[in-house]
């Protein structure tokens, strides 16, 4: 079952902007080390965060706070499995939400698309419950 649906858009040039004008210190401030190593490998570091930042925007407003209620940006990290279908791994209020959210007996699933299209990065998160194991 269906326990919460996020979705963003964010302007890659706003990031690019936001990368001169802070550099690392953005950088360090909403993203995790895997995210920035990540972004680092790309061609397109900035649209690389745009979809990353988009991914924490949709995933926060799935979770039903945004970022409030002890969310935070460092909380929500994207990452890929082997293959490289994207997850969100969540700690901290994230993952005290998330939990809050799953009910009993069931255990949360979270699907992440990502995807850019110059200028705009975009992502949606779906954040569901199944039946524990």
């Amino acid at each position: 079952m269906i326990i919460g649906v996020g979705t963003d858009l964010c302007d890659i040039r706003r990031i690019e902007k936001t990368l001169v004008r802070f550099g690392d210190r953005f950088i360090e401030r909403l993203y995790d080390p895997y995210q920035i190593e990540k972004a680092r490998r790309r061609s397109n570091q900035a649209a690389s965060l745009a979809q990353s930042f988009a991914a924490k925007e949709a995933c926060a407003k799935a979770l039903g706070t945004g970022f409030r209620q002890g969310v935070f940006w460092r909380d929500m990290v994207v990452m890929n499995h082997p293959g490289g279908q994207p997850y969100m791994r969540l700690t901290g209020g994230a993952l005290d939400r998330l939990k809050a959210l799953t009910p009993a007996g069931m255990t949360a699933r979270i699907d992440v698309s990502q995807t850019d299209e110059y200028p705009m990065a975009h992502a949606i998160v779906i954040i569901s419950a199944d039946p524990a194991a």
